[in-house]
């Protein structure tokens, strides 16, 4: 699933190539609104919220678009008679104005709320790593909620703070000494911890090519996070991989059983 900087850059790329224009095509490929036309709507604005995207048109009243990415959604924007790089079959929402079109391709989420409602939808969500409403205690607070739970589910749980995936959590994690199966309680930097990953975030917001090593080289990029059987890059100690999370919901956690003892 996309981190949040990846979301960050598409709403960003969104927000660039549409706002301030009048849409020209509006193609939802989606059952529940394949009927809407929003033809000759302004688009207000694009904003991420943790994993979600939210376009704002005005069209007769406001309204507001909400799509999520999942785990192999993508947003391409393409100049006007270009040829799309992902099947035609993958189109989920098709955004156009005059001279470009925004094509979102398997986007798990596309609804269509009146503004008003627009809270609604990420209310659920705990602060914003990159967000304007970011609040460090309260992202711990929220951590610490549960003083049981493995530290790895948590930063996974979007109600605790908004953008961390399993790249950022294993590679967090590993940068800290703490084992992502620990539980909450046992960590004992959490603030640290939590400032850690919105740093890591904000470094690589404005890059396509993330980084937590500060290496971009293709096989150097990463602490832990895929890396399964290669030696620690600190210990050599082989890298492993475990699942975690509860049954049927289970994630892929990268750790250093030397780097990252279990306690």
């Amino acid at each position: 699933m996309p981190e949040g900087d990846t979301v960050y850059r598409a709403a960003a790329k969104l927000d660039r190539a549409l706002t301030g224009h009048r849409l020209t095509v509006t193609d939802f490929r989606v059952p529940a609104f394949a009927t809407v036309d929003l033809r000759e709507g302004t688009v207000i604005r694009t904003l991420s919220r943790g994993k979600h995207l939210l376009t704002r048109i005005d069209h007769q009243r406001a309204w507001t678009i909400h799509t999520h990415l999942k785990m192999e959604g993508s947003w391409h924007v393409y100049p006007n008679g270009e040829r799309w790089r992902r099947p035609d079959t993958q189109v989920r929402l098709v955004l156009g104005i005059e001279d470009r079109v925004a094509v979102g391709f398997q986007l798990g989420i596309v609804e269509l709320v009146p503004r008003e409602q627009e809270a609604d939808l990420v209310a659920h969500l705990g602060p914003d790593l990159l967000g304007p409403d970011w609040d460090e205690e309260r992202a711990v607070a929220n951590l610490r909620g549960e003083p049981g739970r493995p530290i790895g589910q948590a930063l996974l749980d979007q109600r605790n703070l908004a953008g961390i995936g399993n790249m950022y959590m294993a590679e967090l994690c590993f940068t800290m000494g703490v084992n992502p199966a620990s539980a909450v309680a046992t960590v004992d930097q959490l603030p640290r911890l939590v400032r850690r990953g919105r740093q890591m975030l904000e470094v690589n917001k404005e890059r396509a090519i993330q980084t937590t090593t500060g290496d971009l080289r293709e096989r150097e990029r990463m602490w832990v996070y895929r890396r399964d059987r290669s030696p620690c890059r600190r210990c050599r100690t082989p890298i492993v991989v475990t699942m975690l999370g509860e049954p049927g919901r289970e994630r892929a956690a990268y750790w250093c059983p030397s780097c990252q003892p279990e306690r």
